[in-house]
């Protein structure tokens, strides 16, 4: 194939997009968009997320040294975009945008109770690196919507219905696996036995999904 030489500039998409939610020690909250985010660490559990010094929630974040993740669904996606280009210095986001804000178990900075996924993290440390700071921080607990776990508490991410960023554009995160770690080299029974749990979930998701849909029918006719 043949390909064009780019100047340095980091292309690497796509990458998750989340809500990140932070308190200052005057107790007030805000909200913003971040797509620089991933997993650096599994003990301790840490994670990163990049953030521009100018940014209202850097100085939330910098004074109480601690935030939470959120991770919007593809409903919330005017929302999360709303809170990347919209300041807090100007705006009130979390009002503007219908925000039910949850108190956090760990850290002091609230969850938004929309998103199915809430991550606590403390910051352990701050690099800075040019346009943007680097936080690294250690995962304290998470919130998961217990619509997500299967009978065997799994969680299925793909269940929610999240976003992801890819070059300036927002992309569903799509329902059907085209593969799982260690599948190249796995036995053929252990494939098999995968491929019926597999389809056993499924089918009990599309069971919940009805159930759901019959419950809110019931509710419009009352």
């Amino acid at each position: 194939m043949e390909k064009k030489l780019f100047k340095g500039s980091v292309v690497l998409n796509p990458v998750p997009v989340v809500l990140i939610t932070s308190k200052n020690s005057e107790g007030k909250d805000n909200v913003f968009t971040v797509a620089w985010t991933g997993t650096i660490c599994t003990k301790p559990p840490m994670l990163s997320i990049s953030i521009r010094p100018e940014r209202l929630s850097y100085e939330y974040i910098k004074e109480t040294m601690e935030f939470t993740v959120n991770l919007p669904t593809r409903r919330l996606t005017r929302e999360t975009d709303y809170c990347g280009v919209r300041s807090g210095r100007t705006n009130d986001k979390i009002k503007e945008m219908g925000f039910t804000l949850k108190e956090g178990k760990e850290v002091k900075s609230s969850y938004i109770e929309e998103c199915p996924v809430n991550i606590e993290c403390k910051v352990k440390q701050i690099i800075p690196l040019g346009t943007h700071d680097l936080f690294l921080a250690e995962v304290l607990c998470s919130h998961i919507d217990s619509r997500l776990l299967d009978e065997n508490e799994k969680i299925h991410f793909e269940w929610a219905n999240l976003i992801a960023y890819s070059h300036g554009e927002y992309f569903p995160m799509p329902k059907e696996a085209i593969g799982s770690f260690g599948y190249s080299v796995a036995k053929k029974k252990t494939i098999e036995r995968r491929e019926i749990v597999k389809k056993k979930v499924t089918t009990e998701s599309k069971s919940k999904t009805k159930r759901k849909t019959t419950t809110k029918k019931k509710k419009v006719k009352r």
